[in-house]
């Protein structure tokens, strides 16, 4: 595999888990908006996403931010990993 094939592996995968993620926090911030107090899931972003505070802007966008960056941490590290247990385990 040529090295611009990795990469644009890496790219790919990082858009699509970036997208997802982002996608995910905004129907959640959605969901906590609309749903009783006692279904909101903004407990469980706060600790995951430094910066995050439920109903303000500065929080949102910290939230959204962090949410996309996840998915190109995920992307940079996974992608190799599975490259990397596909050559050895088949």
């Amino acid at each position: 595999m040529t090295n611009a094939t990795t990469k644009g592996s890496i790219l790919a995968w990082g858009w699509a888990f970036s997208v997802l993620l982002l996608i995910t926090y905004l129907l959640c911030v959605a969901f906590g908006l609309i749903a009783p107090d006692t279904f909101h899931m903004h407990e469980a972003w706060a600790p995951l996403l430094p910066g995050f505070d439920w109903l303000t802007w500065p929080g949102f966008f910290a939230g959204a931010i962090g949410s996309f960056l996840y998915g190109w941490y995920i992307a940079i590290l996974g992608v190799p990993l599975v490259r990397y247990f596909r050559k050895r385990i088949g």
